[in-house]
């Protein structure tokens, strides 16, 4: 790493957390005006996920901000284009390669030029390509329009996920070089369209050099998180380190020191500005939330270990297998591995970071039942066996 300028300040970790918070959209009214773009443009990213649970992680987290908006209004904010005489780019979003398959704020396209320049160098791929078929894929699209790689004749060969036709493997390649860009989500499905005619035309470009795209997306990161790490910021779309190096002294962040964290940090300037205060979101979080993205930040933030066990073997599974965190108080105080059986919410595991916990939970479990249409709240087991009556009686007071 280069040398480092010396610290502008220096945070407590109770600071840091609450500022790290206030950015994420959990401190303070959120911006209601804004809704789900506004929380999109305030992440500049918001991670998609095959697993549907309570709802699809592109639903949760903005629910978790905002609160009970509606699942229809979540994807008509993210994929309903203005009308063409707007007079400002239109308010879709993309999706495409960040942290991980992430939903992206329509502006942010030219700001990764990099990833698709480098995309488009890579000298070898995982699925082979037949001869034609990619050709062919970009005139189907122009010809016929937006279309699923069924539509398009097929996206596999077999039944095994992985195993992509050929359709599937060209369409794929256009989108990560930037030739095709999925438009929306049709039964969990992406509908690819031409860039030229999806992206509006003073974004469609790929003008910006690399570390023009790189100091954006530091800044962006760095805003996102309020204050982090090297390491957070780099992980946030993730870049390499030494693409964070190259460029964080000119991103507009500053450096600054945070109790207990042990390494350097940096900051945006206008979240050191004004001090974080407002009220505090109570809710249940995707595993895949921006919140909890990085697990040692995770644990160095909250001290609260995060692990998705979706993917692990259910015998070794310890908090369940679609454990979702519970913020209450500025605190991860428990998790909850939901399910839903007709209209009653199950609570198949819950873990609850002491008694204190027991009224965050509980909230957080009523308001998620009433968003996805479920009357009834049924808890089966909790961890503490003494905490489990308690939690209960909270439920049913609450309801009362």
């Amino acid at each position: 790493m280069p040398s480092l300028p010396r610290p502008v300040t220096e945070l407590t970790a109770d600071e840091a957390r609450r500022i790290f918070l206030r950015a994420q959209g959990f401190l303070g009214a959120p911006d209601r005006r804004g809704g789900v773009r506004g929380v999109l443009r305030r992440l500049g990213a918001v991670q998609l996920d095959t697993i549907s649970v309570l709802a699809r992680s592109h639903e949760l987290i903005p629910y978790a901000r905002l609160g009970a908006i509606g699942r229809k209004t979540v994807d008509s904010a993210y994929w309903t284009p203005a009308p063409d005489d707007a007079s400002e780019p239109r308010p879709h979003a993309f999706e495409y390669w960040s942290h991980a398959a992430c939903v992206l704020p329509i502006e942010e396209w030219p700001h990764f030029a990099f990833r698709r320049r480098a995309y488009r160098s890579r000298p070898h791929w995982n699925h082979s390509l037949p001869d034609g078929v990619y050709d062919q894929v970009i005139k189907q699209l122009r010809s016929e329009g937006p279309l699923t790689a069924t539509d398009l004749g097929g996206a596999k060969r077999t039944s095994e996920w992985w195993d992509w036709s050929g359709t599937k493997v060209a369409v794929e390649r256009a989108l990560m070089y930037g030739e095709v860009v999925c438009v929306e989500r049709r039964g969990w499905k992406r509908v690819y369209d031409l860039a030229e005619r999806a992206v509006p035309e003073p974004l469609l470009h790929d003008e910006l050099d690399d570390a023009e795209c790189l100091r954006r997306l530091v800044r962006l990161a760095g805003q996102s998180l309020g204050v982090g790490t090297r390491a957070d910021i780099a992980d946030y779309h993730r870049l390499k380190g030494e693409q964070v190096d190259a460029v964080i002294a000119d991103s507009g962040l500053v450096p600054v020191t945070v109790e207990g964290w042990g390494k350097p940090a940096w900051a945006d300037p206008e979240a050191l500005a004004t001090p974080p205060r407002g009220r505090h979101r109570t809710t249940l979080l995707s595993p895949f939330d921006s919140l909890v993205w990085e697990r040692a930040r995770t644990e160095r933030i909250f001290g609260f270990t995060h692990r998705l066990e979706a993917y692990v073997p259910k015998p070794k599974r310890v908090y369940g297998y679609f454990a979702m965190p519970v913020l209450a108080g500025g605190r991860l105080v428990g998790r909850v591995d939901p399910a839903r059986e007709g209209r009653t919410l199950v609570a198949r595991q819950v873990t609850l970071e002491g008694s204190k916990a027991v009224p965050g939970v509980a909230q957080a479990l009523l308001e998620a039942a009433a968003w996805v249409d479920c009357t009834d709240v049924r808890v089966e087991r909790v961890v503490a066996p003494d905490l489990r009556e308690p939690l209960v009686k909270e439920l049913a007071r609450a309801v009362g």
